[in-house]
């Protein structure tokens, strides 16, 4: 079947590599212009159907946690593997095989937070968290952790705004809505896809 813009790679149903983690069914990956999401977006990670094949880790594998509702634009990609055996404070930063050991370094899992949005184009360089209803803009390059409900671009990518006052994020926050059932998040729906606190608030309190 042709690809289309309008269709999504559901990640729950296509994720196969034991090191990368999907909360929930709701996450997905425009995947219309490229392969799909193991195959494009996750970058130099040990795992796929290929690595697990060919050799054995020397080393701890960084994992990758995806949150549920998340949305990852076309050609985006998630560099993973650490600084991939090349090492900066060494006078040759290529992998030599003899000292490939010593020459890894781990940047520590990746964590992509519930709701967040993940630009078209956008790089996510290796052990960064992605906070919960944070925004990446197309083609940033993301360099340092991004807080929640914080939208950033650029190269490197940096504050824009923030979506909401800070009180409103820490309430909204506080709220815990992407741990509520699927029942609740459900009947609760309209009052999030607002941008009334107030009110949210208030429905969760009446939510039986």
């Amino acid at each position: 079947m042709q690809k289309h813009w309008s269709q999504v790679e559901l990640l729950h149903q296509t994720v196969k590599n034991p090191n990368i983690h999907i909360k929930g069914q709701h996450s997905y990956y425009s995947n219309a212009w490229d392969s799909s999401f193991e195959q494009s977006v996750v970058r130099y990670h040990y795992g796929d159907a290929f690595s697990l094949q060919s050799w054995e880790p020397l080393w701890p594998i960084d994992q990758l946690y995806i949150g549920d509702y998340v949305c990852i634009g076309a050609e985006a990609v998630i560099l993973m593997g650490g600084n991939n055996t090349h090492r900066t404070d060494w006078f040759s930063c290529y992998p030599h095989t003899e000292n490939i050991v010593d020459a890894y370094q781990g940047r520590g899992d990746t964590k992509i937070g519930d709701g967040a949005w993940i630009g078209m184009r956008a790089m996510i360089m290796p052990g960064i968290t992605i906070g919960e209803g944070a925004i990446v803009a197309a083609q940033s390059v993301v360099t340092k952790d991004v807080a929640p409900y914080t939208l950033v671009a650029g190269n490197p990518a940096k504050v824009i705004r923030l979506r909401f006052e800070e009180r409103t994020i820490e309430r909204l926050l506080a709220l815990s809505v992407y741990q509520w059932s699927e029942e609740k998040f459900e009947a609760l729906k309209p009052y999030l896809c607002s941008g009334d606190i107030a009110a949210l608030e208030a429905a969760d309190r009446d939510y039986p």
